[in-house]
């Protein structure tokens, strides 16, 4: 059995550790131990970007939001969904996880983060989004918040109706949210309606190839 080589870690403003492995020729991010995502599992992270962007790939000047960089996977196909002049904006709360993914050691998202339609934001992405107003055509948003400590308590806003109303406000007219999930979320759904959302799911496989599914929750607004 091949051995987890532990290549960057960190303790996170919380107290929590966050590490980056590699096994077996594939890398993971981990906080205390729990994964929170790996490049053998990226299917529906890529689908969480494809599903609101590529009915935008002829339409010029898109603006997109991405709630927290991962890996990469989310930010690398929205950019290869989008058109030239496009800009994808990144909020991410730890500055770390930009260096290791900028390390050219690592084959993870060094191109999309030096791509010119790429702007990384340090901080919380509700912090941005409060501060947004009419300003994006897409939103992506991953909303496992109670699974994981990598989720700053504030994010909890953004499922809740005050969120809900902050996200609305931050999109542009005929604008969509989506929302990536391990499990289904009825309440999230319910939210999203009573926000003004017109609101749709689908479950979508954690492999191209199949082997579990996830869910990905998108809201449109007319």
């Amino acid at each position: 059995m091949k051995k987890r080589n532990i290549l960057e870690q960190t303790i996170t403003p919380d107290g929590s550790r966050l590490t980056l492995s590699e096994h077996d020729g594939h890398y993971a991010l981990t906080v205390n131990g729990r994964e929170l995502m790996s490049t053998r599992h990226t299917y529906s992270e890529q689908q969480l970007a494809v599903v609101a962007c590529e009915p935008l790939r002829e339409r010029a000047e898109v603006s997109v939001l991405v709630g927290g960089l991962g890996l990469g996977f989310t930010l690398r196909a929205a950019l290869q969904c989008l058109g030239p002049d496009a800009r994808v904006v990144v909020a991410e709360l730890l500055a770390v996880v930009v260096e290791w993914n900028r390390k050219p050691d690592y084959p993870l998202a060094a191109d999309a983060l030096s791509d010119p339609r790429t702007q990384v934001v340090l901080g919380d992405v509700a912090d941005l989004l409060k501060a947004s107003r009419g300003e994006f055509d897409v939103i992506l948003l991953d909303a496992d918040n109670q699974t994981t400590t990598m989720n700053t308590a504030g994010n909890t806003r953004l499922y809740q109706p005050a969120g809900l109303a902050m996200v609305r406000r931050a999109l542009k007219r005929g604008g969509t949210v989506v929302y990536w999930s391990a499990g289904g979320e009825p309440q999230l759904v319910e939210g999203l309606t009573r926000a003004g959302f017109q609101v749709e799911s689908q479950r979508v496989s954690k492999h191209e190839s199949g082997g579990g599914n996830h869910t990905l929750v998108l809201g449109h607004l007319g």
